[in-house]
């Protein structure tokens, strides 16, 4: 949410023309790093456990017993007794949108327990009303939940126009797919009582017809690119503060998951000027870069350093299962507006799709498809199967973010389609109630994430927390893969837990494997990165209280990043 900002521009391309030498490298890592008398899970192929690592710069040495690595080390050699702490690979964000926590820099946090404080329409009109008074400019806020609220519905347009009239004002719903603005923010937008539906989105009307201020998916995108115009000084306080909050829950890769250009050109800086402290793996936004990296599929060259990768294209096939506009193939539990029938829709017409996915497909491209619907899971799956058929890759990993509501033989399909899916486990947690109660019912509800399923068909997957839609804590992504424990303390779907350790390999190296990163991250292995962290206990014996092990350092190319303290 940082608009297309000239200077920005400009000074993007003034670092890419002078080839780099603008580049504010990392601090250097020791020449030698020994970590002994750890814990060390190093996700290798056979899941060996060891007590020691060497580190060689910001590259893994050796593996072994705290003797042998010891013998390694010579009088210049940093020794870092761990005490028996546990040693892991850092954590990558198989998917997420950084810097978005960050956002809490420019908005209010509107979010309801545990996320937030807000648990009605008036706290939250009261929390705009405070906020608006703090600045010029647009009135944003996040995280709000329609079905948390007393109300048990969205705010208007007319209440949010009664407590802020004089400025342009846009909440965002905790989903990231729907939005309610005021009357100033559809003016400012272009659009009017007479303005029709755009293609994959809708404009909210009340009982009378008239707009009442929500925007569901592509509508949210026409109002967003006039929201947030905060300049770079501002976009560089929000990565700051995300950086903070992932750095500290042991991340090594983040991730953006959607970047429209301005974006990608804005994290490039960033990168390049020092700012983030990890790696950073960056998935162009189709119709924004579509074109363009079709014609000139080098042109991403320009973006990246050896801590920034342009990744897999992303497409968005359907909404959100909590906002219902997930795509489904059959009607949701609790009637939509008094229709049964309702399935939500498709964000990309299945025609456009398929379109789509075979032109990056016969370019090459790796792709990510946001599909939570089984319908749009449907269609997703019949997509790249027919550009398959036609351009054939043998090892393509189309990855499938959220699959939240799919179907065994949909998992099936995508074994032997070259597809694998990212789950979104701790809607199990956040949402794991209500989908039983409201939008899945009992039986489906069971199986949304269904990462026991993919497990037992050998389906690689990953697990991700869609941060901001939920804080940054992979060890409580972890958590919720495992235990499957919803707000209220009942179990959604038991037989769909897996094993701690497919859960951290979720996040680990196979995270690595599913970006074609494997190489290089993922796993604690001689000449591998040194991307590591250091927990305060084994989670492979704490399966109950994954979520409450803490990070004591993260560490990125043999470099702390952060250091808890004692």
């Amino acid at each position: 949410m940082i608009k297309k900002y000239l200077l920005t521009a400009l000074a993007f391309m003034l670092v890419v023309a002078l080839g780099g030498y603008l580049v504010l490298k990392a601090p250097e890592p020791p020449q030698r790093q020994a970590f002994i008398n750890a814990t060390v899970l190093t996700m290798d192929g056979d899941n060996r456990v060891v007590e020691a690592v060497l580190l060689e710069r910001d590259r893994i040495k050796a593996v072994g017993s705290t003797k042998e690595i010891l013998a390694l080390t010579n009088e210049r050699t940093q020794i870092h007794d761990l005490t028996g702490k546990t040693l892991l690979p850092g954590f990558i964000d198989a998917h997420g949108h950084f810097p978005g926590s960050g956002l809490e820099v420019i908005s209010a946090n509107l979010g309801s327990p545990p996320i937030g404080k807000t648990q009605s329409i008036s706290q939250l009109l009261e929390q705009l009303r405070a906020y608006a008074t703090k600045g010029e400019g647009w009135v944003l806020g996040m995280g709000y939940d329609d079905t948390l609220l007393v109300e048990k519905r969205h705010p208007t347009r007319a209440e949010l126009d009664a407590v802020v009239p004089d400025k342009p004002v846009m909440i965002t719903h905790a989903s990231g797919h729907l939005a309610v603005v005021n009357s100033l923010a559809l003016q400012l937008a272009g659009i009017t009582e007479d303005s029709r539906n755009p293609e994959g989105g809708v404009y909210g009307r009340d009982r009378e017809g008239r707009l009442n201020g929500l925007m569901e998916e592509t509508a949210v995108s026409e109002i967003q690119v006039h929201a947030a115009d905060v300049g770079f000084s501002v976009f560089l306080e929000m990565v700051r503060f995300a950086s903070n909050e992932y750095a500290a829950k042991g991340v090594t890769t983040a991730q953006n998951g959607g970047a429209p250009k301005f974006l990608g050109q804005a994290l490039a800086l960033a990168s390049r000027l020092g700012q983030v402290p990890f790696r950073l793996e960056i998935w162009p936004l189709f119709d924004e870069w579509g074109e363009e990296l079709l014609e000139d599929p080098d042109s991403i060259d320009w973006y990246e350093n050896e801590r920034l990768n342009i990744g897999a294209i992303k497409l968005i096939a359907d909404g959100s299962i909590q906002g219902y506009t997930g795509y489904l193939s059959q009607p949701y539990h609790q009637a939509f507006h008094g229709d049964e029938n309702y399935r939500g829709y498709p964000r990309i017409p299945r025609e456009k799709l398929f379109d789509w996915v075979e032109r990056f497909h016969q370019a090459g491209f790796q792709m990510a498809i946001h599909g939570n619907g089984d319908g749009a899971i449907d269609d997703i799956i019949a997509a790249f199967a027919a550009a398959q058929e036609k351009h054939t890759v043998e090892d393509p990993r189309l990855i499938l973010i959220h699959a939240q509501m799919a179907r065994d033989e949909q998992l099936a399909a995508m074994k032997s389609g070259g597809i694998t899916p990212s789950f979104f486990s701790a809607h199990t947690y956040y949402w794991g109630d209500r989908h039983r109660r409201l939008f899945m019912g009992p039986e489906r509800a069971a199986n949304m994430s269904p990462a026991a399923s993919a497990a037992a068909l050998e389906l690689p997957f990953t697990i991700h927390q869609d941060t901001p839609i939920v804080p940054m804590d992979p060890l409580f992504s972890v958590w919720t893969a495992v235990n499957r424990e919803t707000r209220s303390g009942f179990v959604v779907g038991q037989h769909q837990r897996i094993s701690v350790l497919k859960a951290l390999r979720a996040i680990t190296i196979d995270a690595a494997w599913q970006i074609f990163r494997e190489q290089d991250l993922g796993s604690i292995e001689p000449g591998k990165l040194a991307d590591l962290v250091v927990l305060s206990s084994n989670p492979l014996e704490a399966p109950q209280s994954l979520k409450d092990i803490q990070v004591e350092q993260t560490i990125v190319g043999g470099v702390s990043i952060f250091q808890a303290q004692p």
